[in-house]
């Protein structure tokens, strides 16, 4: 089932709702950002106190719809995750771990990969990934990501510095 990117605010897929931000977000998102599974290839640690979550989330709510087209996903009317362009035309995405291993991701991501082309301007969605996040690679690599370059020590993850993949995900446009 493709998704209904019709509405500009909410997107609604057959098990999902993607829908912008609100600080009333702050616990949900709180238990993931502060999950060290969750966290293991983002590009920060996992957040010690309520304080950096309410940031991250204020900076997400406060953010520019022309830079931004970023959404919080839902499951049953709980928000396990979120997915979209936090800078366009970079894609990124996070789910709790209660909800891994069961398609959502790739759910998610797909509609939003259709929201940000159907109602931006740009040619191709692009990805940052670290190396050893075999599970977003190949998440990406089924939705038609290619490889585009490599780079070493891109990320100061606390102490430690991680490698990037870079991946893009060209427009289709229809055949006439």
């Amino acid at each position: 089932m493709m998704p209904d990117t019709g509405d500009d605010t909410d997107i609604v897929t057959a098990r999902l709702r993607l829908r912008r931000a609100r600080m009333e977000d702050l616990p949900a998102i709180h238990a993931i950002l502060s999950d060290c599974r969750a966290m293991l290839y983002w590009s920060t640690l996992p957040h010690a106190t309520l304080d950096q979550s309410r940031a991250w989330l204020a900076d997400m709510v406060a953010a520019s719809p022309a830079e931004t087209d970023d959404f919080m996903i839902e499951h049953d009317g709980q928000v396990i995750g979120k997915a979209g362009c936090w800078r366009l035309p970079e894609i990124g995405f996070i789910l709790h771990p209660d909800f891994w291993g069961k398609g959502l991701a790739r759910e998610a991501v797909e509609a939003a990969i259709a929201h940000n082309f159907a109602h931006h301007p740009i040619d191709a969605i692009l990805a940052d990934v670290d190396p050893r996040n075999a599970a977003s690679l190949g998440l990406l690599g089924s939705l038609g990501f290619v490889e585009t370059g490599r780079a070493s020590n891109t990320i100061l993850v606390g102490d430690d510095w991680c490698d990037s993949i870079y991946l893009a995900r060209a427009r289709v446009t229809p055949r006439l």
